[in-house]
């Protein structure tokens, strides 16, 4: 090694070094996620868009299926009869989401 370099400052070098290549690395970790991430944020975002799509055309069905229905028992009975249904077909399939949950448990 070279002498004339006290001991104090080799080691305030080495911790500098040490701290430089940390944060190298968190950067480069940090470039990886990015780049894994980047597909998954806009699956995400398709999948959402999707999604609302689909509930709008939900709800439009639901609407068409009471106007359907409204002149054979009227506009009240109509929304009852859908609305009782879709409230009953939600809690079965909520029971059958509850099920698959809590046998993952045991």
């Amino acid at each position: 090694m070279n002498g004339d370099v006290p001991i104090g400052q080799l080691f305030t070098q080495l911790v500098d070094d040490g701290k430089r290549f940390a944060q190298a690395e968190i950067e480069l970790y940090k470039a990886k996620a990015q780049e894994k991430a980047e597909p998954i944020k806009w699956a995400a975002i398709l999948g959402g868009a999707a999604a609302t799509l689909a509930l709008g055309a939900l709800i439009a069905l639901l609407v068409g299926l009471i106007l359907a229905l409204s002149p054979q028992v009227g506009p009240l009975g109509a929304t009852l009869i859908v609305v009782v249904t879709t409230l009953a077909l939600a809690a079965v399939l909520g029971y059958l989401a509850y099920q698959r949950i809590a046998g993952t448990r045991s």
